[in-house]
């Protein structure tokens, strides 16, 4: 059992050594802990990377997540942007170009606010990829 669990973190470590960063525990902001509060709905907008797909991030950031926030209003809590760096295996593909998540209050509020929008939604689609996202809706559990 301790070989195991010493074995798991010469892995983890070297994983992240490898990617230039070291093993250190992260500060938690405030505004981590809000995100991460218990209860929320964290809806995923991941988009896979594959060879001949583009993603323009810069209109991403600036237009389109902005579009869909507006739509979600006060039941948005916040959204986030990621862009795909490295998979987690070295030499390995990188798996998702970005992800894109919101975090919301109600997942019937959600629902609500993006059925009327979703043309819109989709329309705007070719102005940053041409990739099809792949959508995950969870529940933060902690």
């Amino acid at each position: 059992m301790k070989s195991g669990i010493i074995l798991s973190l010469f892995l983890i470590t070297s994983c992240l050594a490898a990617f230039g960063q070291e093993a250190q525990p992260r500060k938690v902001k405030k505004q981590d802990a809000a995100v991460a509060e218990k209860g929320l709905v964290k809806v995923s907008i991941m988009y896979p990377f594959a060879e001949g797909k583009t993603f323009d991030m810069e209109y991403y950031e600036t237009k389109h997540m902005p579009m869909v926030a507006k739509y979600l209003g006060s039941n948005l809590v916040r959204y986030t942007i990621e862009k795909g760096l490295a998979s987690g295996i070295p030499n390995q593909p990188l798996p998702y170009m970005a992800i894109g998540t919101f975090y919301v209050k109600n997942l019937n509020e959600y629902q609500s606010a993006i059925a009327p929008n979703r043309d819109a939604i989709r329309a705007d689609f070719v102005n940053y990829t041409n990739i099809t996202p792949v959508i995950l809706v969870s529940e933060v559990v902690r």
